[in-house]
């Protein structure tokens, strides 16, 4: 079959790889009938996350149609159209049972690499180093469920792909963030990154009550369609000083709730910070540059809230806790559980509340998976969401792009 394979820092490729088997009597294979690029692949592309592995296959956003079973799925059957959560869980450990999903105890083999690196492992994470299981990812024509009889969410009858696919990550994921920011009504939430996740942050605070939602990013593109869909303010950080636009446009208060949907490749926004948060990861002094983070700590209100769904690998410098110890600020994180907020979207999607779709910009064959990836990366072509169809591949293979 073919696959999207990383091989380096900005070197992947669409390769002809062996197709996946049943391994455990909890196993599903699934046939891939749409598949996204996430932003967070671009922090393996770019080599921020450790333990990849050369022809590892990418990608944590699918969906498709069952065609294989192990004998302990009873809950699928061959034909059925589901959508794969990113993140894999048993069902059965402490966390899952408290619904904490991304932290499940049985789901990554590597346990003793994210202990060592962590404290704690994380869940085993489709697509997404060795760091979290060294699963193969699902941008490929066929996917190696494990505990399917947990994790994939059938798609109802007559929903299309563009609908329901959203739900494998970046919809459930906005909505955790502004469910961890503790929205309450008429609250004014600012959102860093108007990228997918940021996008639908923005719809969800929205959805949960928010008053006010301001975006801030330096795409045009992406400002545009925070202001329409979720009818933001917009604030440009090529433009403005962030920090003294937020307190202007609150009367020195600071927005109630704070979402970083950037993580741990902020860019300087042309401040002293985020400039030597540039050097310091270039020169490995550190891992993550947190300009995002420290920027919503300084303009969160006292007794305020920041979320952060934008991904982090490893160590970030000079995080200002005083400031945020001292404002009485709440820090909510994590991994999206993803088991227990697919349903609770799907649910929205199914009652009109929102048509996730709006977010995708591009929809192109498996093949051209290189060429989406610089597009993304460089924000070309008004880039925001990138759909892999793998049904509509030729029958040559990708020539590696540099990027």
């Amino acid at each position: 079959m073919k696959a999207l394979c990383w091989f380096g820092t900005n070197d992947v490729r669409v390769e002809d790889v062996p197709e996946p088997e049943i391994l455990d009597t909890r196993d599903a294979i699934i046939k891939i009938t749409s598949t996204a690029i996430c932003g967070s692949d671009l922090h393996l592309v770019d080599g921020y996350m450790p333990t990849m592995e050369k022809g590892d296959i990418l990608g944590h956003e699918p969906m498709g149609e069952v065609v294989e079973l192990g004998p302990q799925v009873t809950n699928l059957k061959v034909g059925d159209r589901v959508v794969v959560p990113f993140c894999i869980a048993c069902g059965d450990c402490f966390f899952c049972n408290k619904e904490l999903y991304s932290c499940c105890d049985n789901s990554n083999p590597n346990a003793a690499i994210g202990r060592k690196m962590m404290g704690q492992p994380t869940a085993g994470l489709f697509g997404y180093s060795h760091l979290t299981g060294g699963f193969a990812g699902g941008q490929a024509e066929y996917l190696r469920v494990p505990f399917a009889d947990v994790g994939p969410l059938k798609v109802p009858d007559g929903m299309p792909d563009e609908k329901a696919l959203l739900l494998s990550d970046v919809f459930p994921t906005g909505y955790m963030a502004a469910e961890n920011a503790e929205i309450e009504q008429g609250d004014t939430v600012a959102v860093w990154g108007c990228g997918p996740v940021g996008q639908f942050a923005m719809a969800s605070a929205r959805i949960l009550g928010a008053e006010r939602i301001i975006a801030i990013d330096n795409v045009p593109e992406r400002l545009e369609m925070a202001e329409r869909e979720a009818g933001a303010e917009l604030i440009n950080f090529d433009e403005v000083n962030v920090y003294e636009t937020l307190m202007e446009m609150t009367k020195g208060m600071g927005p109630d709730r704070c979402i970083d949907a950037v993580g741990c490749e902020a860019l300087a926004g042309g401040t002293v910070d985020g400039i030597l948060d540039a050097v310091k990861t270039a020169t490995f002094m550190a891992t993550d540059r947190v300009h995002v983070l420290r920027q919503a700590i300084f303009a969160c209100r006292k007794g305020g809230t920041i979320s952060i769904p934008g991904v982090y690998v490893g160590a970030g410098d000079k995080i200002p806790i005083g400031a945020m110890m001292n404002k009485g600020l709440t820090l909510k994180t994590g991994q999206t559980h993803m088991h227990k907020y697919m349903p609770i979207c799907l649910d929205l999607i199914e009652k009109g509340e929102i048509d996730p779709s709006f977010i995708i910009t591009h929809e192109v064959p498996l093949d051209d998976a290189p060429r989406m990836y610089e597009a993304f990366k460089h924000k070309q072509d008004g880039c925001i969401k990138v759909v892999l169809k793998p049904e509509l591949n030729g029958n040559g293979r990708s020539e590696a792009v540099s990027f």
